[in-house]
């Protein structure tokens, strides 16, 4: 018998907590003159973890120091980076924590982040964080001279191209990322996280429009009938409906483009904020009053009723003839639906694909 297997639930470390890690380090190895083995680093989150060292050096002037990033059981592509800080003194600027990025970590190109132009990837929590745990490590040390930290991720350039760093603007190479120090798998927060980044970075930018969509299919698909968009304008919001329009509405963006496929948008025309589909089932009753409105006989609508799926419903109605008047008269709902939430807020279109890509329906009205 075919078992499904379990998603594992041990939690893992941020890119930021490593990193912190490996600055103390190194710190302590200026400070000291020997990079430990093992260093006990504080988290954002107040905890005290203990980090195992590797690649420890130094020669008075320098000191280096590696933390080997553990995801735990999160599907994370930087799992097993290698969190790189070498620490620099410099005699003119005592008291002076300098924070610069090295190979591998990300470069900054655009506004919106909240970060210099120019500058790192490193984010403001973890850069506190570093700045703590170096302090606390070398005390003594700063009283009479500064340091320089420079973070750098082996093969960060690589692990990159598996992010969604480039469309924010970020080259180079990974972010130093992390708001607590630690990593939960299959976290539906760090995602959340990234479709209000995504909104705010193309805001910032000075686009008006945002394309939201519920996965790669479905962005390919919009990314084609939208060529004329920059890429900071598409952003994968999964089933984060309502996280993408509150944050769409406190931008200011006027123009919202929502490209889906059938299951996705019956989820939003009943009034679904997150569209996952273990949460709510699709609501048959909605999907049959519909089908009965672009002509389907009582008798399919009944199907349709006792079915689970919209996808069923789809498939009915294009046997019927009737897919394409089903597919734009779900688009309308879903307009109508998300109007009624966000009077005035913004246009909105809704682009509608198959499950080969392929569009089938746009709907465009006014949230009055």
């Amino acid at each position: 018998m075919e078992t499904t297997k379990k998603k594992g639930t041990r939690t893992g470390f941020t890119t930021g907590a490593c990193a912190a890690a490996a600055a103390r380090a190194a710190a302590l190895g200026l400070a000291t003159g020997r990079v430990p083995d093992e260093i006990d680093c504080h988290l954002p989150n107040e905890q005290i973890v203990r980090f195992a060292v590797a690649d420890g050096r130094c020669d008075g002037h320098w000191a280096h120091a590696v933390v080997v990033k553990d995801a735990g059981d999160d599907p994370d592509c930087t799992h097993g980076a290698h969190l790189t800080a070498d620490a620099y003194l410099k005699l003119e600027v005592p008291d002076t924590v300098m924070l610069k990025g090295g190979a591998g970590v990300g470069r900054v190109t655009m506004p919106g982040l909240g970060l210099e132009v120019g500058g790192p990837a490193i984010n403001p929590v973890p850069r506190r964080n570093i700045e703590e745990n170096v302090r606390a490590a070398a005390r003594d040390l700063l009283k009479r001279m500064g340091l320089e930290i420079v973070i750098s991720v082996p093969e960060g350039e690589k692990m990159a191209k598996k992010t969604l760093n480039a469309r924010l603007g970020i080259v180079g190479g990974i972010s130093i990322l992390g708001t607590t120090g630690i990593v939960r798998p299959y976290s539906t927060a760090a995602w959340r996280a990234s479709v209000v980044q995504g909104i705010q970075v193309a805001a910032r930018q000075g686009q008006d429009t945002v394309v939201l969509t519920t996965g790669g299919r479905t962005e390919k698909f919009v990314m084609q009938e939208l060529p004329q968009l920059p890429p900071a304008c598409f952003v994968q919001m999964g089933d984060f409906l309502r996280y993408a329009l509150d944050t769409a509405v406190e931008e200011g963006i006027r123009h919202v483009v929502i490209g889906g496929m059938v299951g996705k948008l019956t989820k939003m025309a009943q009034g679904e904020t997150i569209t996952h589909a273990g949460r709510n089932p699709v609501d048959t009753e909605l999907v049959a009053d519909i089908a009965a409105a672009v002509g389907a006989p009582a008798e399919v609508c009944a199907d349709i009723r006792a079915a689970e799926t919209a996808r069923y419903a789809a498939e009915r109605l294009e046997a019927l003839g009737l897919g394409d008047a089903f597919y734009h008269a779900l688009a309308r709902r879903v307009i109508d639906t998300l109007a009624g939430r966000y009077p005035g807020k913004f246009q909105l279109k809704v682009l509608v694909c198959d499950f080969e890509g392929k569009k089938i329906a746009e709907a465009t009205g006014n949230t009055p």
